[in-house]
């Protein structure tokens, strides 16, 4: 299969923004004075790729026009070769505008060509690219099915082929319009007229000859810049552009089989250090739906000081992700994955010092054995040498004389002396009624410092 991305120069600057709000602006990527390709506005006004940069103003006087940028548009392929890498292991680049993969051994997983072909062609819509896609024998029969947007070889254009200028106007010439034209022309005498790059490319196609290719092969880790067409100063309005990268990162961790427990978002600013977004989870995963809620959260508490002009997201220290089948008379993972959403979306509004888990201490005094600790830490650094209640006074509560009756003690603690808060202690459970209580004896008298459940 093709993916043939004919707005690439364009959409490679422009991924940033919305559809909505460039689809009423006319749009071009000039080089050399020419446009080199245009939005359908543009087009809809008479520019044409190719016009001269005088006339294409003269249509549109409007019309918005961003330089060539070739290291943007190779940067674009490749973040598209990366994301399709889910689909196949076989992914490989056909500069300037077209990536290409093997499929034949995905069409099972994806339930057939038709279905896998409408899955690319969503899934490159949504990272902000316009394609055009074909499927065909060879590498290059689908290529070029899907720069001619026809559907038999025989019955392409010449021009899809994109022989070259020359080569084209002397076919014109001689009265070859079409592929399947060309194919019934002497190859004897196409070889001495054309020369035998035009036959073998032929031959490629038609599968005749080989046409060894080097695939892609995706970075170890993920890091991709999208440049925002125009500066932004709230931070929220960054969070579009964020999830085209975030699909990118989901497309990139799925062809790994991983997820990630985090990313940073790097918002680039004119003037000053950059504002760094840290977002992170309980558990490794790769939804871009939940990403987005958690990258939501924070972008709307954020206030930016200066106009934000692009954005670099990169995530490291990938974990081996396999699928999860359900149960099926239904389970509890599916409510613990909804705790730990839960969990992570409020850490994302209030901060991880706010929300957190907790653990035990290695420290005999009972209002210090305990720690903040990430949500979801099960484990425990100590075992209480005697029974603990699960609800703590702070402060202790001083006793009068008489109020409870004593069950089992005394537990000396002492402990402190180190750090200026020694305390000396005979801790015991006693009973008032039907409750249970933890006291203790001080120097100072009794209090109490808990109930039992």
């Amino acid at each position: 299969m093709a993916l043939c991305l004919p707005r690439l120069p364009l959409e490679a600057r422009l991924r940033g923004r919305a559809p909505s709000e460039a689809a009423d602006e006319p749009w071009a990527v000039v080089d050399n004075r020419s446009v080199l390709v245009c939005n359908g506005a543009a087009e809809a006004l008479g520019v044409r790729p190719g016009s001269a940069l005088t006339a294409a103003w003269a249509l549109a006087p409007h019309l918005r026009i961003l330089q060539r940028d070739a290291a943007a548009e190779a940067g674009a392929l490749e973040a598209v070769a990366s994301w399709a890498c889910q689909f196949t292991a076989k992914v490989s680049l056909e500069p300037p505008q077209a990536v290409l993969l093997e499929v034949e051994g995905s069409l099972r997983l994806f339930g057939g060509a038709a279905r896998l072909m409408a899955r690319l062609h969503s899934g490159v819509a949504d990272l902000g690219f316009e394609a055009l896609l074909a499927a065909g024998p060879t590498a290059r029969a689908a290529l070029w099915l899907a720069q001619g947007g026809g559907e038999t070889l025989q019955a392409l254009p010449i021009g899809a082929i994109d022989p070259g200028p020359q080569t084209l106007a002397l076919l014109r010439r001689i009265g070859v319009s079409t592929l399947g034209e060309l194919m019934r022309l002497p190859r004897a005498g196409v070889a001495a007229r054309f020369g035998q790059g035009l036959l073998r490319d032929l031959d490629r196609a038609l599968g005749r000859a080989p046409e060894p290719r080097v695939f892609f092969q995706p970075p170890e880790r993920f890091g991709m810049l999208l440049e925002l067409p125009a500066p932004v100063m709230e931070a929220e309005r960054v969070l579009f552009a964020a999830r085209r990268l975030l699909l990118q990162l989901e497309g990139f961790l799925a062809a790994r089989q991983a997820g990630v427990r985090g990313f940073t978002l790097r918002l680039s600013h004119r003037d000053g250090q950059p504002t760094l977004i840290e977002i992170g989870s309980a558990t490794p995963h790769r939804d871009t739906e939940h990403w987005q809620r958690l990258l939501r959260e924070r972008l709307e508490a954020i206030v930016l000081k200066s106009p934000a002009e692009a954005i670099r997201l990169e995530a490291a220290g990938l974990t081996l992700l396999s699928g999860a089948s359900s149960s099926l008379f239904g389970d509890t993972r599916g409510e613990a994955e909804a705790w730990e959403r839960l969990t992570e979306r409020l850490q994302a509004r209030f901060g991880s010092a706010v929300v957190h888990g907790l653990a035990t201490h290695a420290e005999h005094r009972p209002e210090r054995a305990w720690r903040a600790a990430a949500a979801g830490t099960a484990a425990a650094d100590q075992v209480p040498p005697g029974p603990r209640p699960l609800w703590l006074l702070e402060p202790p509560r001083r006793l009068g004389e008489g109020d409870f009756v004593l069950l089992a003690g005394p537990e000396r603690i002492e402990s402190g002396w180190w750090d200026g808060d020694d305390v000396a202690r005979d801790y015991f459970i006693a009973a008032r009624g039907a409750s249970l209580a933890w006291i203790y004896r001080a120097r100072e008298g009794w209090f109490l410092h808990g109930l039992f459940a």
